[in-house]
């Protein structure tokens, strides 16, 4: 399913039914008084997180809501029915913005958190309403009122603790297959992976983390090169980033110009998004001998005094300490 993280739609509440113009006809009763119900209220329309979905894609093909009307009043007195509220369902971490306004309506950040987005109209009155000492048969009624109306901007921002980041086939889908329940595609080419995955680490029955994995930035990025700027703002609600770097080369100079790269495109992105905590993961050391391991490190620890990691996905070298890491950092 294709990932979608933005859509427009138009919320429509439903109209208030119209009250009855009714007289009460009886047997002996001739004369009788009016009788007409109120209609009914109509239906409002409430938006639902829910966390059984993680896209947007089921507003592809609708993105207009329209909530039941209220019935009309009826004789004896009888209220209209009133006209069904109208729920829709969001992904967790769906932020509603009214498109007039610009205003942010509401941020829907936890399962089942619901609001009321549009409210149905007001009943019409019948004409029981309008009786009075001096008009004892009265013909007046009213119609409800119209159900409110507004043009929605949904934009989805991933919920996680902690999110991956790197440039290109550094090994970020891997490590996360790796540590997680979550099965990313996984390939030795740049773009492998092309929308935001999410994988749970469990590290017992219970403790957890909720890891993001976005697409690979490329120099540029933050100018539209590539594939995971679009998706940058689904890290922006983590409290910990970590940047995979390939150390397979060996060569420290390349790890060094990796970090400097990704940190350029952070800022010119997003300045309070670059000033997140980060710590480093230098994945692939299976792929380098013990001697260059270890000048590796000596050189990385020297230059570099963020927390660092040197791990494998492929042997799962250094994981299980990472994610105990993590998971003491978080709950902190």
């Amino acid at each position: 399913m294709k990932f979608i993280d933005e859509t427009k739609i138009l919320v429509k509440a439903g109209d208030g039914g119209k009250g009855c113009l009714s007289f009460r006809r009886e047997k002996y009763i001739p004369l009788g008084g009016p009788d007409g119900g109120d209609g009914g209220y109509g239906g409002s329309i409430i938006i639902q997180a829910t966390d059984s979905l993680n896209t947007l894609a089921d507003f592809r093909n609708k993105n207009k809501f329209i909530a039941e009307n209220g019935g009309s009043g009826l004789s004896k007195n009888k209220k209209g029915k009133t006209g069904n509220d109208l729920i829709i369902k969001v992904p967790v971490g769906s932020m509603i913005y009214d498109i007039q306004t610009e205003e942010l309506i509401c941020d829907l950040d936890n399962d089942q958190q619901s609001i009321k987005i549009v409210t149905g109209g007001q009943y019409g009155f019948g004409n029981t309403h309008f009786k009075s000492s001096t008009n004892r048969a009265p013909r007046k009624t009213t119609k409800g009122k119209s159900g409110e109306e507004k043009e929605l901007k949904i934009i989805l921002k991933v919920l996680a603790d902690v999110g991956l980041i790197g440039l290109p086939n550094v090994g970020k889908s891997s490590i996360l297959s790796a540590i997680s329940m979550a099965k990313p595609k996984v390939a030795d080419y740049a773009f492998t992976t092309i929308s935001p995955n999410l994988g749970v680490v469990l590290l017992n029955d219970f403790e957890k983390f909720v890891v993001a994995d976005i697409p690979g930035l490329i120099k540029g990025a933050s100018k539209g090169a590539g594939l995971g700027i679009q998706f940058l703002k689904h890290i922006s609600r983590t409290k910990l980033l970590l940047h995979v770097i390939d150390v397979s080369s060996g060569e420290p100079d390349d790890a060094i110009k990796d970090i400097a790269t990704i940190r350029k495109e952070l800022e010119e992105y997003d300045d309070e998004l670059s000033k997140k905590d980060k710590w480093f993961v230098f994945n692939k050391i299976d792929q380098l001998d013990n001697i260059d391991l270890k000048n590796l490190k000596n050189y990385l620890n020297d230059k570099i005094k963020n927390k660092k990691f040197f791990v494998s996905a492929i042997d799962n070298t250094g994981l299980e300490l990472l994610c105990n890491e993590i998971f003491g950092y978080i709950k902190k």
